[in-house]
C-alpha cells in the first residue's frame, strides 16, 4: 500500500490508564509508522477524543457541544502524539477542518498531498468539523479525499467477530467479509455512516489489534493477522 490512514482510538493512547496518554504505547505506534515511512508509505492519521470525552454520555449538554469538545479532544491528541512521532524522527503537519490560531492549518486536499509529497505523516484533527459524525466517518472522510489505498483500524480486538469476544467465548472471527454483510448483520467495525461511505468509496479496511507485536507494519506489508473488509 502506498498510501493509508490509520485510525487510533483515544482510549487505545490512554492504555490501562484509560485516560490521558500512555507514552510508552504512543511511542510504540510512532516506531512501527516510521518503520513504514522509511520505506516509502505516505500516512495519514486520525484519531479519536474518548481519552478526554465521551460527549454522546451525557444528557446535560447539547448535543452539538458535546461533539464540539469531542472535536477539540481529538486536536489535543493529534497536537501530543504529533510530538512524540517527531521525537521518532519523523516531520508531522496537523490539519484541521476549522480555524484554529497557529496551532494547525486548515484541510485542503491539496495542502495533504503537499505534506506527503515532502514525507510528512499529516494528522488529521477535528474529525468532519461538523456535529453528529464520528470520528469513523471522519477517518473514512479524509481517506477517500486523498485517495488512500486502505483504511487501518487499530483496536483492543484482533479483528470483526460476529459476536463480542469479551462475552462470547466462542465468538468466530472473520478472517474476510464484505461491507456489505458487515452492514447487514450490524457488525459494528465503524458506525454506519462511515461504513456506507466506504463502500461508495471502494475503502478497503483493515481490523487488527493494536497490541499485537509490529502489528501496523506487518499490515502495511502484507502479513495481517486480522480482519479485512472488502468492499
Amino acid at each position: 500500500m502506498k498510501r493509508v490512514l490509520l485510525k487510533l482510538s483515544g482510549e487505545a493512547l490512554a492504555g490501562d490508564k484509560k485516560t490521558g496518554f500512555d507514552e510508552k504505547v504512543i511511542t510504540m505506534v510512532a516506531k512501527q509508522v516510521k518503520t513504514i515511512t522509511d520505506e516509502g508509505c505516505e500516512v495519514g492519521i486520525v484519531i479519536g477524543g474518548g481519552n478526554f470525552w465521551r460527549g454522546r454520555t451525557s444528557d446535560r449538554i447539547d448535543r452539538t457541544k458535546a461533539d464540539q469538545i469531542g472535536m477539540l479532544a481529538t486536536v489535543m491528541n493529534c497536537i501530543y502524539v504529533s510530538e512524540i512521532f517527531r521525537t521518532e524522527g519523523m516531520m508531522t503537519a496537523i490539519l484541521t477542518p476549522f480555524e484554529i490560531g497557529s496551532f494547525t492549518k486548515l484541510f485542503s486536499k491539496d495542502r495533504a498531498n503537499k505534506y506527503f509529497s515532502k514525507g510528512m505523516v499529516v494528522f488529521f484533527a477535528g474529525g468532519t468539523g461538523h456535529p453528529f459524525f464520528s470520528t469513523d466517518t471522519g477517518v473514512i472522510l479524509r481517506a477517500a479525499e486523498v485517495g488512500a489505498d486502505g483504511v487501518l483500524l487499530a483496536k483492543a480486538v484482533d479483528g470483526v467477530y460476529d459476536s463480542d469476544p469479551r462475552i462470547n467465548p466462542d465468538a468466530r472471527r472473520y478472517d474476510e467479509i464484505s461491507i456489505e454483510e458487515v452492514i447487514e448483520k450490524k457488525l459494528q467495525v465503524v458506525d454506519l455512516t462511515a461504513s456506507i461511505m466506504a463502500m461508495e468509496n471502494h475503502l478497503p479496511m483493515y481490523v487488527f489489534s493494536l497490541n499485537e507485536k509490529d502489528s501496523i507494519v506487518n499490515t502495511v506489508k502484507g502479513s495481517f493477522n486480522g480482519t479485512r473488509v472488502t468492499v
